[in-house]
Formats: C-alpha cells, structure tokens, sequence
C-alpha cells in the first residue's frame, strides 16, 4: 500500500469514528458530585487508574496528596514569549523545581542554563525546532536539534512544514519530520507540532499519519503562537490517528484545571501550559 492510499484509509477510518460518535456529547463536562472519574479530589482511584493506563501527563490541583503530586509530574512548564528573560527562566525553572513538573518547554537560547539549574533534578528539558513557523529547511531543523541536544535538551518540539502540508506535498513533510526524529531517535523524545487551529480535519489526520511514519514519540496541537490553541475535538482525533503507540500533547490556550483535564479526557497524554502553577493551585 503506497502512502497515498494509507493516507486516504486512515483519514476516512477516522473522522468516520468522530462522526459515529455524534456532537452531543461535552467532553470533559460533568454535574457535581457524579463520580465522573475526572475530580482528583471526589475520585482520586479513578485519576490513578488513568495513570496507571498510560497516561504521561495530567494536570491537578494542589493539596490533593500523592495524586496530586503525580498530576503535577504530568505537565510541561512553558514560557516561548520572544520578551523572555534570564530572570524568566531562573523563575521557571524555580517553579519547576517547587512543583516537580515534568519538564520546562524553552526557546533554544536558554537550554544551556535551564540544564545548569535542573541537573540534580528530575524535571527534563524540552525545547523547540523550526518554531514557531515550522518554515526552516529541514537541514536547518536538523541543525537546530543536534544543537539542542548537546547543549542539555532532553525533549524536542519540531513545527512541521505547514505550506508543504497544504501544498499535498507529504513527501516533503515526511522528510521534514523525519531529520529531526533521526537527531532525537534513542536520545531524546521527539514531538511533532502540527499547528492544527491552521489545518483540516483531513489535513490533521494527515500529519499526525505522516508523524507516526517517520518515528516520532509524540504530535503536539499547537505552538501557541498560531490563531487558537488546543481543543478537545483536535485532540480525540490525533489520538484516533495514532493510537495508544504514540503521545499526543495539548498545548497552547490551556489556563485552568478544567480545560486541562477536558483536554486529557479527549486523550492528552500531555499538557503543556505556561499557567502551570495556577493549574496546579487551583
């Protein structure tokens, strides 16, 4: 089967799921008290049980004892303003560190002193390629990444080739992704921003296809930089494409617990949120 048609196959597969599955139904939305599943505080086995199912990021609120703690190990610290400052990040990664986040997200620039401050720490390092336009050569990406990873980054976040993808050029996207993924491959987690507020449906079930194709641990919503962030119905269907094999991310417009843990009951693996600490405060 050539990618064409592996393409085409997945992309009628599923939005055929979404749409069997009906609009009427709210993600993430429930009455008080109704033992949903999703209220750390009301439920806290059922959180458990989400992680112990796989799950590698959740958000929580704080005060809520071991889940919490384990929600919070969930979450990907982000600051990408271009305004940043060394004052930013020191406060970042202090952050991090008080919360126990699972990584803080970065421009390139400040691996170097994020890695310095989060050494004897197990928060990770994660920074971001081709961003946030995905317009680079892949050459460039490839650069980039291999830069990244020895300055001290632990995690990557590639922008796709965008015009390429609505161009229909997959071939070139494929490529694209892949130059970063052989970088990171055995090294470090590599994500695939695909900027999906840009895209179709059927160009959403595209990329996240192509990303499982050429190797990458895990598709990413958004840069946060694109004209809106995630939603719950972006994120059921990437985890519609790749499956249980891969993570998805949600990033980008994620502010308060209850869109966090919508976006995790649409299948987030995990949230990345400059508003870290106010989700895990409450």
């Amino acid at each position: 089967m050539d990618r064409e048609e592996l393409v085409a196959r997945v992309t009628t597969e599923v939005l055929s799921r979404l749409g069997a599955a009906g609009t009427g139904d709210t993600v993430g939305e429930c009455d008080p008290c109704t033992a949903c599943g999703l209220c750390v505080e009301k439920r806290p086995d059922e959180v458990a049980s989400i992680i112990a199912s796989g799950a590698d990021r959740i958000s929580a609120t704080s005060g809520l004892g071991e889940a919490g703690e384990r929600m919070a190990s969930m979450i990907d610290h982000t600051v990408l303003k271009p305004s940043t400052s060394r004052e930013d990040i020191e406060k970042l990664c202090e952050e991090a560190r008080r919360f126990c986040f699972a990584s803080v997200c970065i421009n390139p620039c400040y691996v170097p002193l994020c890695a310095q401050m989060l050494r004897m720490t197990n928060v990770k390092v994660c920074t971001v390629v081709g961003f946030p336009l995905g317009a680079n050569r892949s050459e460039v990406k490839a650069f980039e990444t291999e830069r990244a990873i020895n300055d001290g980054a632990q995690e990557v976040d590639m922008v796709i080739n965008v015009g390429a993808l609505k161009s229909k050029d997959r071939d070139l996207v494929e490529s694209d992704i892949r130059a970063v993924v052989e970088m990171c491959r055995g090294i470090v987690v590599s994500k695939v921003i695909i900027e999906a507020a840009l895209l179709t449906d059927e160009e959403k079930v595209t990329a996240c296809t192509l990303a499982k194709a050429a190797g990458a641990d895990f598709v990413k919503t958004s840069t946060g930089f694109g004209p809106g962030g995630a939603t719950a119905h972006d994120v059921a269907l990437m985890r519609g494409v790749v499956g249980e094999d891969m993570g998805v991310k949600a990033a980008g417009g994620i502010r308060d617990v209850e869109t966090a843990q919508e976006m995790i009951a649409a299948g987030a693996s995990r949230i990345g949120a400059s508003a870290s600490v106010k989700i895990v405060g409450g």
